[in-house]
């Protein structure tokens, strides 16, 4: 009985299910326009607080039509065409107004911030169109492990709204820490190698057949260890410097004026710069180290942050009383990079 039901069942399966698609083909179409298109420049004064209503509320209802989708097929029986047409409509409906109420939001608003509020609405549409997707493969009315999962994952990404940054002085200490987070863990990696002691690769290259390896391009020389004293001086500058940019951000920062707004943008779009860079440089520090990439590294790095500092001291995040930090820190990043300079004199 089960089997012939599946074969009755499937042309109309087949027939319920096409609105589906078009669905599918309707929501990439939107997911392209807001990841590519611009912000419209309203004539009218723009209204922060009322914007956030709005997307808090188009996110709430894209959430309620997710789960009226999701349920619709996970059991008997069959759901009609013309059912599946009114609730494929629905989420459409639900995805065009989110993507409308992203687009109030112009980018004299800041555009840290509205990076942060496109990634969210971007992660709403793709978790729609995962579901439909899953809906699409999955086997005749049955609620599958994957549909669950997808159904969990447009909830999630609705519920993201309500922790979002109000305004770009947030949404910059929020870049901001999270720079401060991906440079704390190399800085640590880093520190761990070191106390390692002579191999940091001795847990992952040991040589079965000898026992040991006498391979010396996994040590670091003593030379190799004065460049990597001064290349981890640079590191915790960058440590330092993010720590109290962020401070200075979290203490002074205001989003009222468009000037502060942009300072604010500046301040973020170079501090992100930061944590690639710890990166590459900290990458180069591992044996067999070529000095010379070390230095090239080191002086990109130490560029970063005198950029960093140097923005932060002209904006107004830095009163008269915080310039002290900043000469101070500027000196350290000077001091590091003199002295991998001078270890490094013979490789040039």
């Amino acid at each position: 009985v089960t089997e012939r039901y599946a074969q009755l069942a499937a042309p109309a399966a087949m027939e319920a299910r096409e609105p589906l698609r078009d669905l599918r083909g309707a929501l990439r179409a939107v997911l392209a326009r807001v990841r590519e298109g611009e912000p419209g420049e309203g004539r009218e004064p723009f209204d922060l607080p009322r914007f956030w209503d709005a997307l808090g509320q188009t996110f709430k209802v894209t959430s309620q039509e997710a789960t009226k989708l999701s349920l619709a097929f996970s059991r008997p029986p069959l759901t009609s065409a013309e059912d599946c047409r009114k609730l494929s409509e629905d989420v459409q409906n639900a995805i065009l107004a989110v993507a409308t109420v992203y687009y109030w939001l112009p980018k004299g608003q800041g555009t840290t911030l509205r990076k942060m509020v496109r990634d969210a609405t971007t992660e709403v549409v793709e978790g729609m169109i995962q579901l439909t997707e899953t809906i699409l493969s999955a086997p005749l009315e049955s609620l599958s492990q994957e549909q669950l999962i997808s159904t969990g994952g447009v909830w999630e990404a609705c519920e993201q709204v309500f922790n979002l940054p109000r305004d770009n002085q947030a949404a910059v200490a929020s870049a901001l820490a999270a720079c401060l987070g991906v440079v704390k863990d190399a800085l640590e990696e880093m520190e761990h190698a070191l106390v390692e002691g002579q191999d940091p690769y001795s847990d992952i290259m040991e040589d079965e057949e000898l026992g040991f390896r006498g391979n010396r391009d996994t040590y670091w020389s003593e030379a190799d260890r004065k460049l990597l004293s001064s290349c981890m001086g640079l590191m915790k500058a960058s440590k330092a410097c993010l720590k109290k940019v962020l401070g200075v951000v979290k203490a002074y920062g205001k989003a009222d004026s468009p000037e502060q707004i942009a300072q604010l943008d500046d301040l973020a779009d170079i501090a992100n710069e930061i944590s690639p860079s710890v990166d590459e440089l900290a990458l180069s520090m591992y044996p067999p180290m070529n000095q010379l990439a070390v230095r090239l590294n080191a002086a990109k790095l130490a560029s970063v942050l005198k950029k960093v500092l140097e923005i932060t001291k002209t904006s107004h995040v830095c009163p008269p009383s915080e310039e002290g930090w900043v000469q101070f820190l500027s000196g350290a990043v000077d001091h590091n990079m003199n002295k991998i300079k001078n270890f490094t004199q013979g490789q040039l």
